[in-house]
C-alpha cells in the first residue's frame, strides 16, 4: 500500500528491528490502528483499511506471538528518537517508572498471574485481578500546546509473580531488581546524559539506588515519614589492627 511521503523516515527508523516480510505487516497493523476507532484490534485494524476480504488475517495475528521481532531495538530506536526531538542538549532527561496491570486471562498467556489490584482495593480490603503486570518507563517532555509535561512511554517489561516464574524456570525477579536493570540499560544507551528516573515509594530501595548511582543516574523517589538513615558499619577493626569486641554492628 502507498503511505505518504511524512512517515516513511518514520517507520524506516524502525525497520531494522524486523524481517522484511514481518515489517511489511507491522506498517499496516499501525497505520490501521491509528485510524481504527473504538477498541484497537488487530481485526479492526485490518478492516478500518478494506482488507477484510483478504483471506490471510492469521498472518497479521502471527505478528504479536510469532513473527520474529526485536523488542529492545525498538525500545532503543523509540527512546533515541524521542530524545533527539523533545530534549534539548545539555539538559535533563527525566523519565518516569510505574507499574501498570493489565487485566487479561486465557491459558495461552504464560505470563499472567494474581496481582493486587489498586483500583479495587483499599486499605483495609485487598483485591486480586488476574492479569499482566507491566514495568513502564517514560521520558516526560514538554509539548509546545501544552503547560503541562506529557510522559512517552518508550519500554515496559513484564513483571511475573514468584509462583510463575517458578513454573516457568526462570530466575524471580522483584519489580526493584528489574528496574536495575533497566537502569543498566538506560545508561548503556543514554551515555553523557544526565538521567533523572522519577518512581513511588515502591522504588524507594537502597539496592536500587545504589545501583543508579553507580551509573550516573539520580534516583527520585519518596520515603516513609518513619524512615531512618543509618551511615555504613564501623570497621570490626580498631585503627590498632585488633579486633572490636561484641557483636558487630549492622548500622552506623
Amino acid at each position: 500500500m502507498s503511505l505518504p511521503a511524512e512517515i516513511i523516515p518514520l517507520f524506516a527508523a524502525f525497520r531494522p528491528a524486523f524481517t522484511q516480510p514481518t515489517y511489511q505487516k507491522v506498517i499496516i497493523l499501525v497505520i490501521g490502528t491509528i485510524l481504527a476507532r473504538g477498541r484497537r484490534t488487530v481485526t479492526a485494524a485490518l478492516r478500518v483499511l478494506g482488507l477484510e476480504a483478504k483471506g490471510d488475517w492469521s498472518k497479521y495475528h502471527h505478528v504479536l506471538n510469532r513473527a520474529k521481532w526485536d523488542g529492545l531495538l525498538l525500545a532503543q530506536i523509540l527512546l533515541e528518537l524521542i530524545v533527539k526531538t523533545f530534549v534539548a542538549i545539555s539538559t535533563i532527561i527525566y523519565i518516569t517508572v510505574d507499574e501498570t496491570l493489565e487485566r487479561r486471562w486465557g491459558p495461552q498467556i504464560r505470563k499472567c498471574g494474581h496481582w493486587r489490584d489498586s483500583l479495587a482495593s483499599s486499605r483495609k480490603v485487598n483485591v486480586s485481578t488476574k492479569g499482566i503486570r507491566w514495568l513502564t518507563f517514560a521520558v516526560v517532555v514538554q509539548l509546545p500546546w501544552s503547560p503541562h509535561g506529557c510522559a512517552l512511554p518508550f519500554l515496559s517489561v513484564p513483571l511475573t509473580t514468584p509462583k510463575v516464574s517458578a513454573a516457568l524456570g526462570i530466575h524471580h525477579r522483584t519489580v526493584a531488581k528489574r528496574t536495575m536493570q533497566v537502569v543498566a540499560w538506560l545508561r548503556r544507551h543514554l551515555p553523557g546524559w544526565r538521567i533523572h528516573l522519577i518512581g513511588d515509594g515502591a522504588y524507594a530501595v537502597i539496592e536500587l539506588g545504589l545501583r543508579a548511582q553507580a551509573n550516573g543516574i539520580t534516583l527520585i523517589a519518596p520515603l516513609r515519614l518513619d524512615a531512618r538513615l543509618f551511615d555504613e558499619p564501623p570497621s570490626r577493626y580498631r585503627e590498632d589492627g585488633k579486633k572490636r569486641r561484641g557483636r558487630p554492628a549492622l548500622v552506623g
